[in-house]
């Protein structure tokens, strides 16, 4: 990604007036408005094309094995109109930082894709990011990105839009892993939410042509964990039976997983998290091995759909 910097950590002790987020993959029962093309630079699929040219398995899925003749599908990239002051302030940011494209083309040059899949910046009327199954769509609202300005705001970083810049890059992976597993017909041994987590650590975490992990993918997960960590103070609370039985782990344990898997990938890119009180000391000492698990079952998963 472009967009690159890494804002301060600073305490949490600040009040927010916040929205949280629903953390997505949910179906598109509550339609947000329609999109409509705002630029002739972008790419623009409005209706939501079928499969061809591919065969489909029992579930009515592609099969594996896909071939890019086959498979010639791309993400492509919609604005829809933006009314309220929430909408406008977070399609302006997807705009101004040019996210949607940058995320869209992260996405061809990684995976197959059967079919044209757009990716959709919505007003969606709350803070919000998901994959709707029925449209083979993601969405991406443009109220999460207003709500993540407040909230690194609030924390005080001196460049809040890199903050919420990286937020938007770990929340885009999340749907992301719901998308592959819809997508590829992969089986989801857990949870889907956690598994989805686990998609989008191991897709932003993957080295490039240098053998490298990207800095801006590791700032995006450890940047992205403040924001767990926020959602937890407001939220969260006690940690009672309604938040032991969401479909989502608690927010503070997802943060706890995705430092983990950070740093048993890279160390040295994100630095002393035991130190930083980001992790405890016996957890960080099995951070390899549990990346490590990682990488090798979703490089099993997604194996025959990486380009």
């Amino acid at each position: 990604m472009v967009r690159g910097g890494r804002a301060g950590v600073v305490g949490l002790a600040v009040t927010l007036a916040v929205v949280a987020n629903g953390c997505g993959h949910r179906d598109s029962a509550s339609q947000p408005q329609s999109p409509t093309n705002t630029s002739a630079s972008e790419v623009v699929s409005p209706d939501f094309p079928t499969p061809t040219n591919t065969d489909v398995n029992s579930n009515g899925k592609p099969d594996s094995d896909p071939t890019d003749t086959d498979w010639p599908g791309k993400m492509t990239v919609v604005y829809g109109d933006a009314t309220t002051p929430d909408a406008i302030r977070g399609r302006k940011f997807m705009q101004d930082n040019n996210l949607l494209p940058q995320l869209a083309d992260d996405i061809n040059e990684t995976l197959k894709l059967p079919y044209d899949v757009p990716l959709k910046g919505t007003q969606c009327d709350e803070p919000n990011d998901y994959w709707s199954a029925s449209d083979q769509a993601m969405i991406l609202c443009y109220e999460d990105i207003a709500n993540s300005l407040d909230i690194y705001q609030g924390f005080g970083d001196k460049d809040p839009d890199a903050g919420t810049f990286h937020e938007a890059l770990a929340a885009f992976y999340h749907e992301t892993g719901h998308m592959t597993i819809d997508l590829y017909d992969l089986p989801a041994v857990g949870r889907e939410e956690d598994v989805a987590d686990q998609a989008s650590v191991y897709l932003l975490l993957r080295p490039g042509d240098d053998g490298k992990i990207d800095q801006d993918s590791v700032d995006a997960i450890m940047d992205s964990s403040r924001w767990f960590a926020a959602m937890s103070t407001l939220n969260d609370g006690e940690v009672d039976d309604a938040t032991l039985a969401d479909v989502h782990s608690p927010s503070r344990a997802r943060m706890f997983n995705m430092v983990c898997w950070a740093y048993g990938a890279d160390p040295e890119a994100t630095g002393d998290v035991v130190a930083q009180n980001l992790l405890p000391a016996d957890r960080a000492e099995r951070c390899a091995d549990e990346y490590q698990k990682l990488d090798r079952a979703w490089s099993t998963l997604l194996g025959p759909y990486l380009k």
